[in-house]
């Protein structure tokens, strides 16, 4: 099975896998080192035949519109029972037909490993999440001191008094003393001149 498409006809199915090397040679030495670079991605061919007009435009619709579109697909089949193979992309397509035997259709394609892309990066960087907790805190405390900043202008504006000159309220107060005490100057001369 190639996605969800079952390749018909298989005749053979044949699995390459091998490890890229890197040979280092060593000056004055007869040997090398070699290098392991993991392993290369894994190729499969299978090839098959098709026999009649119907199974060829069958086969040939699918098979191209999987090549053209070149996205990984799943494969399942026993000889990757023991890889860890996921996806599959084709990367050879041959079609071969012969005028020595009429309707009669040969193909062979090639399948290379097509690991899943790694996940996307984390856009945090692997912070920790305490940082991020104090960091919300830190504005919550940020903007509720803002709030108390405004709610103290808004005041100042609309509620308190001007402390430019303080005395205005005053003045009103000693004109009703100076008015309730006018009379006391005839009464303090009266009694200086009654005591002495």
């Amino acid at each position: 099975m190639l996605g969800d498409w079952e390749i018909p006809r298989i005749a053979s199915i044949r699995m390459l896998e091998r490890r890229a090397f890197a040979e280092l040679p060593i000056p004055g030495k007869s040997g090398s080192l070699l290098q392991d670079l993991a392993s290369e991605p894994a190729r499969m061919a299978i090839a098959g035949s098709l026999y009649g007009d119907e199974a060829r435009d069958a086969f040939l619709e699918a098979v191209r519109a999987k090549f053209q579109a070149g996205e990984a697909m799943t494969f399942v089949a026993d000889i990757v029972h023991a890889t860890e193979i996921q996806f599959v992309v084709i990367d050879e397509l041959q079609i071969e037909e012969s005028g020595e035997r009429p309707d009669l259709l040969d193909y062979r394609f090639v399948l290379r490993e097509s690991p899943p892309p790694p996940p996307p990066p984390d856009p945090l960087g692997g912070l920790d999440a305490g940082l991020l907790d104090q960091a919300g805190g830190f504005l919550d405390t940020v903007t509720g001191a803002l709030d108390a900043i405004e709610g103290l202008a808004d005041l100042a504006f609309n509620g308190l008094p001007s402390f430019g000159d303080p005395t205005p309220p005053l003045r009103g107060a000693l004109d009703a003393v100076k008015t309730a005490t006018s009379g006391l100057d005839g009464i303090v001369a009266d009694l200086q001149g009654i005591l002495g």
